[in-house]
């Protein structure tokens, strides 16, 4: 007996693949800051957990396969913040983003097909890509201009007979970027000379500094109908083990099929929609207070790297992720080091080697993500640790 081929060969996430080291870690009583995985410690919010009690029926039965109808109207006024006009019949309540992203990828592409990715990007993209035979294709952006959107010939390069579709983050998870209507309107003009559908990420909205703003794709009428936002309330109200999110088109086609899927695997958790109705009635007092929490760990985050001599990155205007270039050889040895060799005063810091948030051969292999999720002390701790730690680790392979 064998495992299948795809089994064998789908990629293990890079967020999580050095938790055994951290585990080993930990039992050595050592303190670990975890900066490698994107869990808010905000508390969430208790009208979450009002609404839950509040519908709290007497059998958990299914819902409808698109959700709640309540909760998609919740959603639809919730997208009128942003200038996206939608409608219940054109969402899908899913088990969290992943499922819209697997969904979306799923009523674009083929086995074989070809899917255009930023990159680095989101590193389950590659994951479910493996897993539904579908080919992620990079187009490459880099640290020294703030992994800002290439232009319009470096998509052109990379797009084959087989490609349906390209999708991205914005703001982007993992470097913080926040791509402005310029930027967007390339992938625009990419999108229709192609003839290819557009998977839009759009799960940290609300987290943007500096006075940038996040254009949701479906605001640019001209390609509404190839367009596909995929959303998530875990980050936006801490809340990932929620797991609701939304997938939503204004394409007929695109909804019929994806309700296939929907169906197929029944229905969202009843429990966490109605409690997600209740979080959609906050108003943006909660989400600005939210904001300017994660603006100032973004700001105490900066300026402890910026003291690290050789570190190469731009300030991230959104979501709350810094990636930047380190002066070492390896960012997965240097983790690995990191928890298995070093301590300061018994802590050490924990990031995610940002090699897994790209495909392209060697890419990133020196760069890694910080997920700015802990209060502003405990960020500027775990930051000096860590630029102490290059220093250790430079000085052992010198």
């Amino acid at each position: 007996m064998q495992l299948s081929q795809r089994a064998v060969e789908a990629p293990a996430s890079p967020i999580r693949r050095l938790i055994p080291y951290a585990e080993e870690a930990a039992k050595r009583g050592k303190k670990i800051y975890y900066l490698n995985i994107g869990q808010p410690d905000i508390p969430t919010p208790a009208v979450y957990f009002e609404y839950a009690e509040k519908y709290k029926p007497s059998v958990v039965a299914y819902t409808h396969s698109a959700g709640l109808l309540e909760l998609r109207e919740a959603f639809a006024r919730y997208y009128t913040k942003f200038g996206v006009s939608v409608s219940p019949s054109q969402m899908i309540i899913t088990n969290g983003g992943s499922e819209a992203v697997i969904f979306a990828m799923s009523v674009v592409a083929d086995p074989g097909d070809e899917i255009v990715v930023l990159e680095p990007f989101y590193a389950n993209y590659a994951g479910f890509a493996h897993q539904l035979g579908i080919r992620l294709v990079p187009v490459r952006t880099y640290p020294e201009d703030g992994y800002a959107v290439p232009k319009k010939e470096k998509f052109l390069e990379v797009i084959g007979p087989r490609t349906k579709a390209m999708i991205f983050s914005n703001p982007c998870n993992p470097t913080g970027a926040v791509y402005d209507e310029t930027q967007l309107k390339t992938i625009i003009d990419v999108s229709m000379e192609k003839d290819l559908f557009i998977i839009s990420d759009e799960v940290y909205r609300e987290f943007v500094f500096d006075g940038c703003r996040a254009v949701s794709m479906l605001t640019f009428e001209e390609v509404s109908d190839r367009t596909i936002v995929v959303d998530s309330i875990s980050k936006r109200y801490s809340a990932c083990g929620a797991r609701i999110g939304t997938f939503v088109t204004k394409n007929k086609d695109l909804y019929a099929a994806a309700m296939k899927f929907a169906q197929a695997r029944l229905c969202p958790s009843m429990t966490s929609q109605y409690g997600t109705i209740g979080l959609l009635t906050l108003d943006e007092s909660y989400t600005e207070q939210v904001r300017l929490e994660y603006q100032a760990r973004r700001d105490a985050v900066y300026e402890e790297l910026s003291k690290i001599e050789g570190a190469i990155f731009k300030k991230p205007h959104g979501a709350f992720y810094i990636s930047a270039k380190l002066p070492i050889d390896n960012t997965e040895n240097f983790v690995k080091f990191m928890l298995s060799e070093f301590e300061v005063d018994g802590k050490t810091t924990m990031v995610a080697p940002l090699d897994g948030f790209y495909i392209s051969p060697n890419a990133g292999i020196n760069e890694m993500r910080i997920a700015y999720v802990l209060n502003p002390e405990k960020l500027r701790d775990a930051v000096r640790i860590l630029g102490l730690g290059i220093e250790a680790y430079t000085r052992r392979q010198a």
